[in-house]
C-alpha cells in the first residue's frame, strides 16, 4: 500500500462522518429516523436496496466461491436477483399501501395489525436475531479488509470498522444511510464493473486462459452441490418476504410505483455486478500465486494486480459496500428495539425527543453486539446463510397469510413462528454438536419450513373464528 491509498481510505471515512452530522440535523421524529419521512424516489430506493443486499457475502463471498468452484458461485447472486423480482411484483405495492394506511415503520407493525401482540413479539425476536447476525457478518468482512489495507491486527480493525459504522448510522439515522448509500452504490458500480474488471482482463492478457487453465468443473453450474444450491435459493428468496429491511424500503418509498421500480432497478444492478465479481474470482485463480485458498480472494487480487491509488479506490469500494449493508442491518435491529420493544411494551407515550435518544442508543447497542458476534465467527457466507434461514423459515407462511389468506389465525401464526424458530436454532446446534450425523446434514431451512407448515395450516383451518385481514387492491 502506498501513501495515496491510505489517503483515499481516510477521506472515505471522513466523508461518512460529515454526512452523518449533516443528516442528524434533519431528523425530528422516529419516522424520519427509520423511514426518511416516506419520500424516497426510485433511484435512491434502488441504492438502499443495494446497500441491504450487496455487502460482504455478495462481494467477498461470491469472489471466494468463484475462486473455489467457478461459475456455480453465481447461484448466490442469482437467488438474490430472483428474490428482488418476486418481491417487486408480488409484495412491494401491497406493503406500501398498507404501510401508508396504518403508518407502519417496522415489519412487526404490520404483523400485529394483522394478527396480535404475541405474534408481533415472536417476529420481533426473530428479526433482531437475524439482523444481529447480518451486522456481524458485515463487520467481520470490513475488519478483514481494513487489516489487509493497513496491516494492523484484526482486533483493532474490528474496532475501527465498528466505531465508524456505528457512529454514522446512530447519529445520522435513515437520512445518513440514504445519502451514504447513494455514494457507496456509485462506488461499487464504478469500482467493480468499470475499474476492476478491465484491469483484471488486462492482467490476464488473454481471457481464453480461463477456459484453458481452470479445471473443467469450474464451468459446471452444479459444482456447488444441488442440495446446497436449492436450500440457499429457497432461504434467500423467502428472506426477501420476511426481512424487515424489505418492508422499511417500501414504507420509505414516496409512492407505490417507486417502491416497485426501485426494487426492479436494484435487481438489474445486482446481476451486472455479480457477473463481474465472478469473473474476478475465477481470474484470481490464475493470477494469484499458488498455495492460497479462497479466503480474502478479492483483496489479494487487488493487492497483487492493481497499481497504487487504484488499490485504495478498490479497497474502499469493497469496504463501502460492506459498511452500507452494516448500517442498514444496524438501523433495522435498532427499529425493532425502539419501536417494537420500547414504544410498544415499555413506554407507548414516550415523547419524540426521548424516542430519538433511545433510537441512537439502540443503534449503538446493536453495532456492539454485532461486532462481538462477528469476532467469534469464521465464515462470512455461512453466517449469512444461517441468518437467512432464521429470518425466513418461520416467518414466511404467516407473512403470506397477511395478504392472501383471510383464514390465517393469530394462534396459528404464533405457534408456527415460535416452533419453527426453535427448530432452526436447534438444528444448527445439532449440526455443531454432531457434524457427522446424517439427520443434521439436512439443511435447517427444510425442518424449519416443515414445522411452520404443520402448525400454521391445521391451526388456522381448525380455529373457531378468525380475524379478517385488511386487503390491498
Amino acid at each position: 500500500m502506498e501513501p495515496v491509498d491510505y489517503i483515499v481510505l481516510v477521506l472515505y471515512f471522513g466523508t461518512l462522518l460529515v454526512i452523518a452530522v449533516y443528516a442528524n440535523k434533519k431528523q425530528k421524529t422516529a419516522e424520519d429516523y427509520y423511514v426518511g419521512g416516506r419520500g424516497v424516489g426510485t433511484l435512491p430506493l434502488a441504492a438502499l436496496w443495494m446497500s441491504s443486499w450487496v455487502g460482504g457475502a455478495a462481494i467477498m463471498g461470491t469472489a471466494e466461491k468463484s475462486f473455489e468452484i467457478g461459475i456455480s458461485s453465481l447461484w448466490y447472486p442469482l437467488s438474490m436477483f430472483s428474490g428482488f423480482i418476486f418481491f417487486a411484483l408480488i409484495f412491494a405495492g401491497r406493503i406500501k399501501r398498507l404501510g401508508d394506511r396504518h403508518r407502519h415503520i417496522t415489519y412487526p407493525d404490520l404483523i400485529e395489525q394483522r394478527y396480535d401482540t404475541r405474534v408481533r413479539l415472536v417476529s420481533t425476536v426473530t428479526t433482531i436475531l437475524a439482523f444481529v447476525g447480518y451486522t456481524a457478518s458485515q463487520l467481520l468482512s470490513a475488519a478483514h479488509i481494513i487489516t489487509s489495507i493497513t496491516g494492523i491486527s484484526l482486533g483493532y480493525s474490528f474496532l475501527v470498522a465498528t466505531t465508524v459504522t456505528v457512529v454514522y448510522t446512530s447519529v445520522g439515522g435513515f437520512f445518513a444511510v440514504e445519502k451514504t448509500d447513494r455514494f457507496q452504490t456509485l462506488l461499487v458500480i464504478v469500482g467493480i464493473s468499470a475499474v476492476a474488471t478491465p484491469l483484471t482482463w488486462s492482467a490476464l492478457g488473454d481471457a481464453s486462459r480461463l477456459g484453458t487453465e481452470l479445471p473443467a468443473d469450474f464451468f459446471q453450474l452444479g459444482s456447488w452441490g444441488w442440495g446446497a444450491i436449492v436450500a440457499m435459493f429457497i432461504s434467500m428468496v423467502l428472506t426477501f418476504f420476511t426481512s424487515m429491511d424489505s418492508y422499511t424500503r417500501c414504507f420509505a418509498a414516496k409512492s407505490v410505483r417507486a417502491a416497485r421500480n426501485g426494487t426492479l432497478v436494484a435487481a438489474l444492478i445486482v446481476l451486472c455486478i455479480s457477473v463481474s465479481i465472478c469473473f474476478l474470482g475465477m481470474s484470481a485463480k490464475i493470477l494469484i500465486p499458488e498455495g492460497t485458498d479462497g479466503s480474502s480472494t478479492l483483496i489479494r487480487l487487488i493487492m497483487h494486480v492493481f497499481p497504487a491509488g487504484v488499490k485504495g479506490l478498490m479497497l474502499v469500494t469493497i469496504l463501502s459496500a460492506i459498511m452500507s449493508t452494516a448500517d442498514t442491518c444496524i438501523l433495522c435491529a435498532s427499529a425493532n428495539l425502539t419501536r417494537d420493544v420500547y414504544q410498544r411494551f415499555i413506554n407507548p407515550v414516550a415523547p419524540q425527543a426521548r424516542v430519538m435518544r433511545i433510537s441512537i442508543c439502540s443503534s449503538i447497542l446493536v453495532g456492539v453486539i454485532g461486532a462481538l458476534v462477528g469476532w467469534y465467527s469464521k465464515s462470512i457466507i455461512n453466517l449469512l446463510i444461517m441468518t437467512f434461514t432464521i429470518n425466513s423459515a418461520g416467518l414466511f407462511l404467516p407473512t403470506l397469510g397477511v395478504f392472501f389468506w383471510k383464514r390465517a389465525s393469530s394462534r396459528a401464526a404464533f405457534w408456527s413462528m415460535s416452533i419453527s424458530l426453535v427448530t432452526v436454532l436447534g438444528w444448527y446446534l445439532g449440526k455443531g454438536a454432531f457434524p457427522d450425523s446424517v439427520l443434521f446434514a439436512i439443511d435447517p431451512v427444510w425442518p424449519g419450513l416443515v414445522a411452520s407448515a404443520l402448525l400454521f395450516f391445521p391451526l388456522s383451518l381448525t380455529a373457531p373464528g378468525y380475524r379478517e385481514a385488511e386487503q390491498n387492491g
